[in-house]
């Protein structure tokens, strides 16, 4: 089959399946055609073509020396990097000298964190060059270890007790009320393990091993100097790093809103709190973090890695965000490993509402201390409560895959914390708003209620605090400091810890301001000790309200699994409330009272305009000192050696009522 083109010339099938085209439209047939006339026009066209030719040259020809500096980079990328790291570890050593020889205690805190960091690095090193022909040399070593630890560890757990308990003997003389929170501390592991699922299959190797973490943690955070100061330390740089909110805050709302209203004072903290945490992610600090703790606890504890690394993740982030981080291996978690994860939720708080409690006036260092020493407990607890009985996919997984943001730069990590927070802070607001409403409202049917049959003043507090007062006691508060200890339990048990925490930022604010301590009937603040044991019962989210958020942020991520979670959320949040209470008596086992200084040398050098704590402990002790017989004041012990007793007695009665002060 042949057809004919303008021409006439025969066009065949082959010939067009081979691509030959009819001249008449080839580019050789135009330029035919374009020769026939040369005018002005196709000169300049010509001229452009050779314009465009010359400039794609020159452009190639600069860009030559930017195309081979790329080509150098992508083939000598290692080296250039380690040069470059090279050059930067030279310039912080220059730096970090400097520093030191300048001022070395200011620059005690840079000489920590470089130690710390230097550690580490040494580590990974040691680890990726050296650590499989260490174990291989080790290895006859850990033979013969595994031979003998049938009948070695019954020696060690022998030893331990028996040190434990010459410990206790010795520590509790000093301080008798120390067995009542050692008293509680055992009620309470008692009590989870009569509500345990499965008795028998209880993993009492998770147990001591957690209760023992949160004990050595307790022991270093509250007993030993380094961890005191550096707990300490940490809180304060804690306070001072959310103190730059107010730089924020105070453009957007103005400085009389942010010092005045509570809502423009402290929740824009959360805000600023969950952008650097974002921002953290994005440069994989947490997830080093959360690695780290969770190799500690899987290994002592031997849970498994997903469950473990979710507890561990609770330290720093809130009950439904921790899952995130195991997300992928949710579906196929055990019940058990599904009810860990929850306890762990309910038992910490996050850090992002960590800022808000500091800056009420909540004791930082032990906001912090509470938070880490939940993560051991929290787990210990879950497998006492809901032991594992299936058989887990995870088991003996050596590596879990954490789950990263979707983050391009550091500016968009930032701006997205900065964005998630922002419904984290209506929420806050809206709970707090809906809670005390429904507080007030309670309340006020109390007590009409009450007032029909002649009893005054009843309120949810009240009724809390007559309920909740045994255990309050049991945890290690005074008995009359207990009802307003089981008030706030109650608060953040049955509305929220948000509530609660404010309130006893109240009872200390009080308490530092000198007030008396009773106003009548009323109790002001609560001791030192009382203040201690709350902060820590009130650390976490177990309260009823969070039992819908819990559920709700899990079955969005496994929604075939959502009878699961129901069935075990209950259990969870029981956990969660215990763990709290354990970690209270631990600290009230090993909180020392702090000494008041010379109360003589601070009278004499104080000007008596204002009251605090510490004036209000010195007015008593020279109160009890006073002896008024027969018209005559005198004093005993070392105040009756101070000639000016009498003048300060006067002053201390200008603030306080005492019956001495009548004469």
């Amino acid at each position: 089959k042949k057809l004919l083109d303008m021409e006439g010339n025969q066009i065949t099938l082959d010939s067009l399946k081979k691509g030959t085209d009819n001249p008449a439209f080839s580019f050789e047939g135009e330029k035919t055609h374009s020769e026939e006339y040369v005018g002005p026009c196709s000169e300049s066209q010509e001229e452009r073509r050779e314009g465009k030719g010359r400039f794609s040259s020159y452009c190639r020809t600069a860009l030559q020396p930017a195309s081979k500096a790329k080509h150098f980079c992508k083939a000598h990328a290692k080296v250039l990097r380690r040069v470059g790291l090279g050059i930067l570890g030279v310039a912080y050593l220059c730096y970090f000298i400097a520093a030191c020889y300048l001022n070395f205690q200011r620059a005690l805190a840079l000489v920590v964190l470089t130690a710390v960091a230097v550690f580490f690095i040494c580590w990974d090193i040691f680890k990726k060059h050296c650590g499989a022909k260490v174990l291989l040399l080790l290895h006859p070593v850990g033979e013969c270890f595994q031979k003998s630890w049938p009948w070695l560890k019954w020696f060690l757990w022998v030893a331990l007790l028996a040190g434990l308990i010459v410990w206790l003997v010795l520590d509790t003389g000093r301080h008798p009320e120390q067995l009542i929170s050692l008293g509680g501390f055992a009620f309470l592991v008692l009590f989870l393990f009569l509500c345990s699922k499965h008795h028998r299959a209880v993993s009492w190797r998770a147990v001591f091993w957690g209760l023992g973490l949160e004990f050595l943690l307790g022991l270093f955070v509250l007993r030993t100097t380094p961890g005191t100061q550096a707990f300490q330390w940490l809180g304060n740089q804690i306070q001072y790093f959310l103190s730059y909110t107010t730089a924020g805050s105070s453009f957007v709302f103005g400085n009389t809103l942010i010092q005045e209203v509570f809502a423009f004072q402290s929740l824009p903290i959360i805000v600023f709190f969950s952008c650097v945490m974002s921002i953290l992610y994005y440069l994989g600090v947490m997830q080093w973090l959360i690695l780290k703790i969770s190799w500690l606890l899987q290994v002592s504890m031997g849970t498994t890695p997903t469950e473990t690394l979710s507890v561990a993740g609770n330290i720093f982030v809130g009950l439904t965000e921790a899952p995130l981080l195991i997300r992928p291996y949710l579906g196929d978690m055990t019940m058990s490993e599904m009810h860990a994860v929850m306890a762990g939720g309910f038992s910490t708080i996050a850090g992002t509402v960590l800022g808000a409690y500091i800056s009420f006036g909540i004791d930082a260092a032990s906001l912090i201390a509470a938070s880490v020493m939940a993560a051991p407990c929290a787990l210990a607890m879950a497998k006492l409560v809901y032991p594992e009985v299936e058989e887990s996919k995870f088991k003996g997984k050596a590596t879990i895959r954490l789950s990263c943001g979707e983050e391009q730069n550091i500016l968009e990590a930032a701006s997205n914390g900065a964005a998630t927070s922002v419904g984290l802070v209506a929420n806050i607001a809206a709970n707090l708003i809906a809670f005390l409403a429904v507080l007030e409202f309670i309340n006020a049917a109390l007590r009409w209620f009450g007032e029909m049959v002649d009893i005054e003043g009843l309120t949810f507090q009240v009724i809390c605090s007559y309920v909740l007062m045994p255990v309050a006691f049991l945890m290690g508060a005074d008995w009359a400091d207990s009802p307003l200890v089981a008030e706030l339990l109650g608060i953040k048990i049955f509305l929220n810890e948000f509530v609660a925490y404010q309130q006893l930022a109240t009872y200390k604010k009080n308490r530092l301001m000198g007030l008396e301590e009773w106003n009548g009937n009323q109790k002001q603040w609560i001791s030192e000790r009382a203040e201690i044991i709350t902060t820590f019962a009130l650390c976490g989210f177990a309260n009823l309200s969070s039992i819908g958020i819990a559920l709700g942020g899990l079955a969005s991520m496994v929604p075939e699994r959502k009878s699961d979670l129901a069935a075990v959320v209950l259990r969870a949040l029981l956990t969660g409330i215990c763990v709290s209470m354990l970690n209270a008596c631990l600290a009230g086992l090993l909180h020392v009272p702090t000494e008041v200084g010379d109360c003589a040398t601070f009278f004499s050098t104080t000007n008596f305009s204002s009251t605090s704590y510490t004036m209000y402990t010195c007015c008593k002790q020279l109160f009890a000192s006073s002896v008024l017989q027969n018209g005559t004041l005198s004093f005993t012990g070392s105040w009756a050696e101070q000639a000016e007793s009498v003048l300060w007695l006067t002053e201390c009665c200008g603030h306080y009522n005492h019956t001495s002060c009548a004469g």
